[in-house]
């Protein structure tokens, strides 16, 4: 966490801004504190989102939505003001660190009793939101925050929001419009097309394979994205080094053709199935560095 710069609120809604969580393609997310004492992650959006009308149904319509996600894979939507100036929502605080920050910096390639807790946190959290008549569309490493009692997802839904921007009238994505995060598309994002609950299912094989190898299934972009996208739309996966029976499972997520790809409640099934084969101890979940840094993190969010 940052500290907040001179441009930065002090407040936003009933909420007491703390520090800065992160910035990406939405807008702004913050540390903040509601009046009654409860720790919340507050996200506000961009300048030119807030200017198009489009965007703002869009943005209300996902988080009114959103709303009616609970459970405890997801972190919840609390709050929000869609029609104030720059429009924001608020999330219950998850204090743990991403995924992307334990593999790329904390731990590396997860062992499988850790992968087996969180396969099964996802498949619940993307349950639970499919419940709510929600695709995530940006489901990622970044988007998911690991905690002592399993791992946890947010931004759910609020990603649809973007195509406010990016749709044609027939509901597809204009030409040269991206909605979703490189390396964790689907295919069907990847050409533009109507997504449905089965991109996610995609996008959870590729998380899953990160996770295990600590490399992205499909390579980086650093040959360039239109390269990347190629491979996520025509090429197989690399699942070099995710163990077995994951790998099964893996590649069954990341069929190119939708109607291919295992459901949820498949996939609890097959997760299930796997129980006790992966050697899996009683106790933790996570491994013992990460335990550590989760409280390191618990620390710092007192100071």
């Amino acid at each position: 966490m940052d500290g907040l710069n001179p441009d930065d609120p002090e407040r936003i809604g009933r909420y007491r801004l703390l520090g800065r969580l992160g910035e990406g393609g939405m807008g702004r997310v913050y540390l903040a504190r509601s009046d009654r004492g409860r720790t919340v992650a507050v996200k506000t959006v961009r300048a030119e989102l807030a200017r198009m009308p489009d965007f703002r149904r869009r943005f209300a319509q996902e988080v009114k939505a959103a709303q009616r996600v609970g459970g405890e894979w997801t972190a919840p939507v609390l709050d929000a003001d869609t029609e104030a100036a720059t429009p924001w929502v608020a999330t219950g605080y998850v204090a743990g660190p991403s995924l992307a920050e334990v593999v790329d910096r904390q731990y590396g390639p997860l062992p499988s009793p850790t992968l087996r807790v969180l396969a099964s946190g996802l498949v619940r959290a993307l349950r639970t939101i499919h419940g709510a008549g929600l695709v995530h569309r940006d489901l990622k490493p970044s988007n998911v925050l690991v905690t002592i009692d399993g791992p946890r997802v947010i931004d759910f839904g609020i990603a649809r929001a973007l195509d406010a921007s990016t749709q044609s009238a027939e509901g597809l994505t204009k030409a040269g419009a991206v909605v979703g995060s490189p390396g964790f598309m689907s295919p069907e994002q990847v050409r533009g097309e109507k997504v449905s609950y089965a991109s996610d299912v995609f996008c959870l094989g590729a998380v899953l394979a990160y996770a295990a190898t600590g490399r992205m299934p499909f390579g980086t972009d650093e040959g360039g994205l239109h390269s990347l996208l190629f491979r996520i739309a025509t090429e197989e996966p690399d699942l070099t080094g995710v163990p077995e029976p994951w790998r099964g499972l893996v590649a069954d997520c990341l069929a190119k053709e939708p109607e291919k790809r295992p459901t949820p409640e498949e996939l609890l099934t097959s997760i299930e199935d796997m129980a006790g084969a992966d050697g899996t101890p009683g106790g933790a979940w996570l491994p013992g560095e990460v335990l550590a840094e989760l409280g390191r993190h618990a620390v710092q969010l007192l100071d």
